[in-house]
């Protein structure tokens, strides 16, 4: 038989793994950026190089910590 110390030390630890397992994840930022000119511009292209460079020299890394949707 389940000791009593046992099964509350059990129900208190079935409780905190979800809120442990949610801390542990980054969040996901989203950026729309919109495109006064066709997608495959190349004037539009180098701009959005740019920017998706200057993102990543601030720490932000494409498909894990942000998204960016044109």
């Amino acid at each position: 038989m389940i000791a009593r110390r046992e099964f509350i030390t059990l129900l208190g630890s079935a409780a905190a793994w979800p809120l442990a397992a949610r801390a542990q994840q980054e969040r996901n930022r989203r950026i729309g950026v919109l495109v006064p000119a066709v997608a495959d511009d190349p004037i539009w292209q180098a701009r959005l190089g740019a920017f998706l460079q200057g993102l990543a020299l601030l720490g932000w890394t494409i498909g894990r910590n942000v998204r960016v949707d044109t």
